[in-house]
């Protein structure tokens, strides 16, 4: 079916660096072109509307609010991904948070249009307990607020009428595919989804927009044209479609043929690819973008991960490792990421990674993003730890950063921010 599909994933991405390593998986997961499939467009206007955010439209939002028992203003960044049936890694609704310090925390949830509420979890491991879960977010829409709990705790969220950083629209393709097109009375089908942010202010938003699209498809060139998402899409759904029927149509016709055996597990034929957009942090200057790959190809459970990558938004220039860090300072890098990676784990300092981790140390990954506070280094599953895991995400503050860093980044200035 794909590269992936027929490679054992931990040995995959475990040999192969996080960025190309999640190239393949996204190259995997975006494949297609078919005018059938159900497409949606929504644009986040210059002054944000209300809008209701329990119906089945996609959003990205901003909210500004205080923690319950803290007294640092937090700005939550919301997005709303379309339904698309079938076994997700990620709930419907993601985003972070973050206060003045510049460090996110990762969210995840689902809406209910029938109670009109918000369901979000904190996904971070450094807020997870020890049953690996965070605390919950119950959120109701009060106008241009949403009110409700954080681990049992009231909490008010306002809408920012003037979001911060660049104003993003949403597009949402997708498409169920059938195995046997001669056949359209079979239960088993395919699905592919794709969910994209396309710039919509500031100067250089047209070389962001090829960039972001570049992102999605897995290109990591700008020198390479980009494609339209329409394009895009086209291709992504027609490799799909091609694949999924080569290998897939052969299998059902046997399990249907097969009338001795009770037993047609026709499910695990339902495959699903998905690659979305997310944003990570928008502010000023700087955006940061994952994009975040699904891919099931049946088994046990699908492979995913995020890729990440920072954007300078006065010139829309892609930030890679090179960009951010100065040559040979890996060394160093590892160094830091040692005395940060512990917090992240949920571990004390001082303790041994290896009950987390494959080994006793976390290497400096080229999958890395940009805050207004610091860098973090996301590390997919399977690659420095079980997939039981998860992704990792490890925040390291500009305050440790300062000797490894380039200069004229696009934070306060060009210059790092020192933080503690």
């Amino acid at each position: 079916m794909s590269f992936l599909s027929q490679s054992r994933p931990a040995r995959l991405l475990r040999l192969l660096p996080a960025p190309l390593a999640l190239g393949l998986l996204l190259t995997a997961c975006n494949s297609g072109s078919d005018k059938s499939a159900a497409e949606t467009s929504e644009t986040v206007a210059a002054t944000a509307p209300t809008v209701a955010l329990t119906d089945s439209a996609s959003w990205y939002q901003q909210f500004r609010g205080v923690l319950p028992g803290s007294t640092d203003s937090i700005t939550v960044h919301l997005q709303r991904v379309n339904e698309v049936p079938g076994e997700n890694t990620l709930g419907r609704l993601v985003g972070f948070y973050a206060a003045a310090d510049g460090h996110p925390y990762e969210l995840t949830g689902d809406v209910s249009p029938a109670t009109d509420s918000l369901r979000l979890r904190d996904t971070s491991h450094e807020l997870l307990n020890e049953q690996n879960v965070g605390p919950q977010w119950l959120l109701k829409q009060e106008g241009g607020a949403l009110v409700g709990t954080r681990a049992g705790q009231p909490v008010r969220l306002r809408l920012l009428r003037q979001p911060v950083g660049v104003r993003l629209s949403t597009r949402t393709f997708a498409a169920a595919v059938l195995p046997r097109p001669e056949s359209p009375q079979d239960s088993v089908f395919g699905q592919i989804s794709m969910f994209a942010l396309v710039p919509e202010s500031g100067a250089s938003k047209d070389k962001l927009a090829a960039n972001l699209a570049r992102g999605l498809r897995g290109d990591s060139l700008e020198s390479k044209p980009a494609l339209s998402l329409d394009a895009l899409w086209d291709e992504q759904l027609a490799y799909f479609t091609k694949e999924y029927r080569k290998e897939v149509a052969p299998m059902v016709s046997k399990v249907l043929a097969d009338s001795t055996d009770d037993y047609q597990p026709l499910a695990t034929l339902s495959y699903e690819q998905e690659a979305n957009t997310y944003v990570l942090w928008n502010e000023g200057d700087l955006l940061s973008i994952g994009y975040f790959g699904y891919d099931f190809s049946g088994g046990a459970h699908g492979i995913y991960g995020t890729y990440v990558r920072s954007y300078d938004t006065r010139t829309g220039r892609a930030l890679g490792f090179n960009d951010i860090f100065k040559p040979g300072t890996r060394p160093q890098l590892e160094g830091i990421l040692g005395r940060y990676a512990r917090p992240a784990l949920g571990l004390k300092d001082g303790a041994s990674m290896a009950g987390k981790l494959f080994k006793n140390s976390l290497p400096a990954t080229r999958n890395v993003y940009l805050t207004s506070g610091g860098a973090v280094f996301v590390y997919l599953p399977y690659e420095v730890a079980s997939y039981a895991q998860g992704e990792i995400s490890v925040f390291v503050p500009y305050s440790a950063l300062q000797a490894v860093l380039k200069p004229g980044l696009p934070i306060s200035g060009g210059q790092a921010v020192a933080r503690n």
